[in-house]
């Protein structure tokens, strides 16, 4: 079985929803199993999906979509009674397909939230610190940029290693159903094949880069998150949330 076939939790209605436990930390052991999930646009989402979620624990959803992605489809969680529903903009312009046609740099843009969205990434951060005890799922629309900028902070937090994290970034690769429905629906809208390719590629490199630029711009992960205010007692109950 595949790594992406081990981490996507088993749900027939989705491409990309991936739990975050299982990996090495570096103070040994590892993080846990069905604490934090990552995940994609839920839409799609049956009532026995929905169901099959809240049964194993689900209590926060986290949606990092702007209005114009969050308002086109109706959210499964949105007004839930028992399971909250958080909608906290992260970097809108990081939408899938939605940026222009201009030339861009992904890993750029990755670079650019660290740099420019502290305040957003640490409303992001105290949601899932303050979360009931259960589940948190954190998504996007692909479960790609956004969400992956988001678990890789979880994941550097718990002590997972570089490699690792770059690995799971990568698997977003392999949903292939949401990758070529997503390209469909960009190329019907006139997008150029390169252009698409380039946005929806989940390339490790990437991720590699962020990670350097969180190294030498910002003095790693610890100096990064009291930058944004956070202390070291929230940080604490951060990788706790993953690995207590």
């Amino acid at each position: 079985m595949s790594l992406a076939a081990t981490r996507h939790w088993p749900l027939p209605d989705t491409h990309n929803i991936r739990d975050l436990g299982g990996y090495a930390r570096s103070n040994g052991g590892t993080t846990q199993w069905g604490r934090i999930l990552r995940g994609e646009a839920l839409h799609p989402l049956r009532d026995d999906s929905v169901s099959r979620l809240i049964d194993d624990g689900l209590t926060l959803v986290i949606d990092l979509r702007g209005p114009h992605e969050a308002g086109v489809t109706p959210h499964p969680f949105r007004e839930h009674n028992t399971v909250a529903y958080r909608n906290i903009v992260l970097f809108d312009a990081l939408a899938p397909i939605a940026m222009g046609e201009t030339p861009f740099d992904m890993a750029q843009r990755y670079c650019d939230a660290l740099d420019k969205c502290g305040a957003q990434l640490a409303e992001v951060l105290r949601a899932i610190i303050a979360a009931p005890p259960g589940i948190v799922l954190f998504h996007c629309t692909a479960g790609k940029d956004r969400t992956g900028i988001i678990a890789a902070l979880l994941l550097l937090v718990a002590g997972v290693d570089r490699t690792d994290i770059v690995a799971d970034y990568a698997l977003t690769a392999a949903a292939d159903g949401l990758i070529g429905q997503l390209r469909e629906r960009a190329l019907a809208a006139g997008g150029r094949p390169e252009h698409v390719e380039r946005v929806l590629a989940s390339d490790g490199a990437t991720m590699l880069a962020m990670l350097d630029h969180l190294e030498t711009a910002h003095g790693g992960i610890d100096a990064y998150l009291a930058g944004i205010g956070l202390s070291q007692t929230e940080v604490a109950l951060l990788a706790n949330r993953l690995c207590g």
